[in-house]
């Protein structure tokens, strides 16, 4: 009984340990898109001339791929976004790679 406790607890741990990662990597994904370029892409997606992030990636109009894309090599008037995300201090604070810090943002964007 001791041994089925202690393994339940050590399930329940870990269970927790992976929601705890995942709300970080939300908080860090909205620290990136309030502050990536020092004023955050909201500055031009929130626009409505410009492409809505958000409404394109819950649409699935948006996978994750193209967007990890459009951020490491710009398209059209968009820069190349990837400086700008990983000088955001709390994406140097966990010590992100680029493809986790994409995978932040998009995280973010997809809630």
């Amino acid at each position: 009984m001791k041994k089925s406790l202690g393994l339940l607890a050590g399930v329940a741990l870990i269970a927790l340990s992976g929601q705890a990662f995942a709300d970080q990597e939300t908080k860090i994904g909205k620290k990136i898109y309030d502050r990536a370029f020092g004023r955050g892409c909201g500055a031009c997606h929130d626009i409505s001339s410009n492409p809505q992030l958000k409404e394109l990636i819950k649409a699935g109009e948006l996978d994750k791929a193209k967007f990890a894309q459009v951020i490491k090599e710009g398209k059209n008037g968009m820069p190349k976004a990837i400086d700008a995300i990983m000088a955001v201090g709390p994406v140097k604070k966990a010590g992100y790679t680029e493809d986790q810090a994409i995978d932040a943002v998009y995280k973010y964007l997809s809630e």
